[in-house]
Parts: structure tokens; C-alpha cells; sequence
């Protein structure tokens, strides 16, 4: 997801989405280590969406 889609959204999207990202980043690496899965990846991407969305809830919060 990229940073303009976030900034888009209001802070209740965002919490959602954040909610749900941070539960796909789990799921992922439990598959990941379980060797379910093989697309590395993803959990990677996953996780870079979640520092998005905190990154973005932290520039809000600074400038407030």
C-alpha cells in the first residue's frame, strides 16, 4: 500500500487497517516459519505496510 492511499483514509480507516495488517504480519510469519508457505515476500511487504501506517499516525500525531 503506498503512503498516499494512507493519507487518504481517516485515522478510523487507518486503525482498522492497521489492526489487520498486524494480524496478516503474524499469520505470515507463522507460515513462514512453519514452512507453509515459501513466498518470503509478502511478510516482508506486510511489514513495511504496518511502518507505513505507523509512520504516518506519528507525522499526524507531531503535527497536531
Amino acid at each position: 500500500m503506498k503512503i498516499k492511499e494512507l493519507r487518504e483514509k481517516s485515522n478510523n480507516e487507518r486503525e482498522k487497517l492497521l489492526l489487520e495488517l498486524r494480524k496478516k504480519v503474524r499469520e505470515l510469519r507463522f507460515s513462514v516459519a512453519g514452512k507453509e508457505t515459501r513466498n518470503h515476500r509478502e511478510y516482508r511487504v506486510a511489514k513495511k505496510d504496518v511502518a507505513r501506517a505507523l509512520t504516518l499516525g506519528r507525522e499526524e500525531e507531531l503535527n497536531a
